[in-house]
Formats: C-alpha cells, sequence, structure tokens
C-alpha cells in the first residue's frame, strides 16, 4: 500500500493529476486537480483502492484530508467517488464541523448526498472526528500496523498485547519491524 508520492506533475485533467516519479506516471484522482501546477513537485498522500476490474489511487495534498477522506469513505453507502466531492467543495474542518453539530442541510449539498446518507453519515461519525491531527494519524497508524502484522498471520490477541508499545510516529516500515523484534520475544 501507498502512503505518498513526490513527483512533478506533468497532466491535470478535470479530475485527476499524473504526477512522474522516477519515469513512472501514477494517474491520481484528486478533489481539486487544479490546486496544483503542472512541472512543479509535489508530496502527494495516497489511498489506494484495489477492485476486481481496477486498481485506482486517490490523492490529498495533506494528511488531514486523506484521514477526512479514509473516514467518509468507511460509511456504509459512501465510495471513493462519493467522497472526493466532499473534499472538493468543503475543507476537512468544515465537514467536521457539519457532522458534530449534525446540519444535514450542509452534508446534503454535496454531489449525490440524500437525506438518508446524509443521516448515515452523520450516524456513523459523529463523534469520531473531533480529535486532534495527531490522534488521527496515531489511529489510521495503529490500523494499518495491525492489518499488516493480520496478513502476516498473527492472531489479534497478539497484536493487541505489541500496538501500544509500539511508536506510531515511526514509518509503517519502522513500526512493523519494532512490531515483529516484540512478538519474538
Amino acid at each position: 500500500m501507498y502512503n505518498y508520492i513526490i513527483g512533478k506533475i506533468t497532466e491535470i485533467n478535470f479530475n485527476s493529476i499524473t504526477i512522474d516519479n522516477n519515469g513512472i506516471g501514477y494517474c491520481v484522482y484528486v478533489a481539486n486537480p487544479f490546486s496544483f501546477e503542472e512541472n512543479k513537485e509535489y508530496k502527494v498522500y495516497i489511498y489506494q483502492q484495489i477492485k476486481e476490474d481496477e486498481h485506482s489511487l486517490f490523492g490529498f495534498k495533506t494528511k488531514e484530508e486523506k484521514d477526512i477522506f479514509l473516514k467518509l469513505i468507511s460509511v456504509k453507502g459512501l465510495g471513493c467517488k462519493m467522497a472526493l466531492p466532499i473534499l472538493a467543495a468543503s475543507s476537512p474542518t468544515g465537514i467536521i464541523d457539519a457532522i458534530e453539530r449534525e446540519n444535514i442541510l450542509y452534508i446534503k449539498k454535496f454531489p449525490k448526498i440524500g437525506d438518508k446518507l446524509a443521516r448515515q453519515i452523520i450516524l456513523d461519525l459523529k463523534g469520531k472526528l473531533n480529535m486532534t491531527d495527531n490522534n488521527i494519524n496515531k489511529e489510521n497508524n495503529n490500523d494499518e500496523l495491525k492489518e499488516v502484522l493480520k496478513g502476516l498471520g498473527y492472531k489479534e490477541k497478539e497484536i493487541k498485547a505489541i500496538v501500544p508499545q509500539v511508536d506510531s510516529n515511526l514509518t509503517i516500515e519502522q513500526q512493523v519491524k519494532n512490531a515483529l523484534k516484540l512478538l519474538l520475544k
């Protein structure tokens, strides 16, 4: 899984950018493609979606945008291509504020969001977004570490015992190395 790509923007389309990294052009769907400049280097935070018939990259200028996106796509009935326009039309703080205040009218203004889905967003996310950036990042890093360790065959009980001991400010690779050292003791 990718965390970010650093590279030069070589193409800007209506819903995506192409970012060149070491001679490979990655097509990345973004909320506001015209906020990027061609021939300028950026660090773009990435979410990779893998489906049976499609592999897609979704990009964000900040970790906060990526964190909100990940929370939004956790809502039943809200996919990546519906969450991206929400980020395009509002700031992360605006989205969080609307959810915490249960402002259904604000949430319904986003494309393809009706009354039922707006209520589902509030139901699923209220109280879960009102965290500092650092806490959001720690939670996401812990989730990623848990998934990697599950993929390596470790049991939930073993994982829960060691994850709090691993520094969540490290890269995911360093976290996995530290977790494995703890598991092998």
